[in-house]
């Protein structure tokens, strides 16, 4: 058999992963994370907060940023299975207790564990990954990844619907209901892996500059992505105010289905896998920051008061398109790109490469506000196209193509990690 020919166990064991209900367990623990954006105007009258009903979004967020530094580096000390069955199970009791909650405070509480908790969706992309050989290991990312974006997609605009039909409270109490289920599947069947490292907690977090310090893929991974994330975060949050206002004038229906534009773009994250397997990483990862500078232009275009308002909609939702896309397509590859480092430090790198991105997503939505009161529309679309330039430039400059390396072999499992 040649070197550059796949083991036929490894594309056996990799057909044997059930990606798709791992899809879809990630795609509803992450439902909970954004829903609150779409429920703003009832919580502010229900709960009582009033004004202040933005720090649920932003405590649900914190919370999953929390979770990610201190609870995902948990997979490089304890038994995975127990670990993710009791994350996701404090995840189901917090959704209860948001979707019962009547004083601010247990809410706002209850909100914070709801993102807490929802890093378990990190600790099972880790695990599914290390299930599958490393030549297929995009693939498998990728198609658990597709489940994960597909539910932040739909996350905002289910919320809206169901709190229209049937009151806020069901969006949280239908959301622990499946996720329940979910986890009475997942404790049957998530493989068990007992990790080889054997150090405090206290040294297993004090590890984590020291990752940041020496893995450069992890460095300019999460750079990369967190620009990007950057552009998203301020289209998204600025495009409602762009859709309420002349000449589109929509209301809350119209933009919540606007919301559901990206939705088709959660297909590119296996085909980006795909193609990371395939040796394409650096050409793939220069493509997907195109299409973000693209989409930033587009969303310009479709801004023009000059267009009609089919026009300027049509060319927005091109836009909310090209954007997701880009920016998943860029994800799969750098969770892939990650999740090839050494196999006994895959929950702190995995950790690590989401909270590092995430501060763009926080940094984006920031800068939101002054873009918009400087230059509205323009300022926002102008802002997104000069950070997600930034992000191609320093990929380009960064990774030349005669750099560009065959992924490293992975070492072979201890022989304490093992499958039930």
């Amino acid at each position: 058999m040649s070197a550059n020919e796949p083991n036929p166990s490894d594309v056996a064991a990799s057909a044997r992963i059930p990606t798709r209900p791992y899809a879809i367990a990630v795609g509803i623990a992450v439902l909970g994370l954004y829903a609150s954006q779409g429920l703003v105007n009832d919580l502010a009258t229900s709960i009582g907060l009033g004004p202040w009903a933005n720090l649920v979004t932003m405590l649900t967020l914190a919370g999953y940023s929390a979770g990610l530094l201190l609870l995902v580096p948990l997979v490089d000390l304890l038994p995975n299975r127990r670990l993710i069955i009791a994350t996701l199970g404090a995840q189901v009791v917090s959704l209860a207790v948001v979707a019962g909650a009547r004083e601010p405070v247990a809410f706002l509480v209850a909100s914070f564990f709801v993102g807490l908790t929802s890093s378990a969706i990190q600790m099972l992309v880790l695990v599914v990954a290390m299930q599958a050989p490393e030549a297929d290991r995009g693939r498998v990312v990728g198609d658990v990844m597709s489940g994960l974006m597909l539910g932040v997609l739909l996350s905002r605009p289910a919320a809206s619907l169901i709190a229209g039909a049937l009151g806020w409270r069901s969006y949280y109490a239908i959301d622990a209901v499946a996720l329940a289920a979910m986890t009475a599947w997942l404790w049957t069947h998530v493989p068990e892996r007992r990790p080889a490292h054997r150090s405090s907690y206290a040294a297993l977090i004090g590890s984590l500059l020291g990752l940041i310090r020496d893995e450069p893929v992890l460095r300019r991974r999460a750079l990369y992505q967190g620009l990007l994330m950057v552009s998203f975060n301020l289209f998204w949050t600025s495009v409602a105010l762009k859709l309420a206002s002349a000449p589109l004038r929509l209301g809350h229906t119209g933009i919540g289905l606007f919301a559901l534009a990206g939705a088709g773009s959660t297909i590119i994250a296996p085909v980006a896998g795909r193609l990371g397997d395939r040796g394409f990483d650096r050409q793939s990862t220069i493509a997907f920051h195109t299409v973000v500078v693209l989409a930033a232009g587009i969303a310009l275009i479709g801004g023009s008061d000059r267009l009609s308002p089919a026009a300027s909609l049509t060319l927005l939702v091109v836009a909310a398109l090209l954007l997701d896309l880009g920016v998943i397509g860029d994800q799969a590859l750098g969770r892939r790109a990650v999740n090839l480092l050494n196999p006994h430090v895959r929950g702190r790198v995995n950790g690590l490469f989401t909270g590092l991105f995430f501060v763009g997503s926080a940094v984006g939505a920031l800068l939101a506000g002054p873009a918009w009161a400087h230059g509205h529309w323009t300022g926002v679309c102008v802002a997104a196209a000069l950070f997600s330039t930034a992000a191609a430039a320093l990929h380009v400059l960064q990774t030349p193509a005669s750099a560009q390396a065959a992924p490293p072999a992975e070492p072979a499992q201890p022989a304490h990690e093992h499958r039930t």
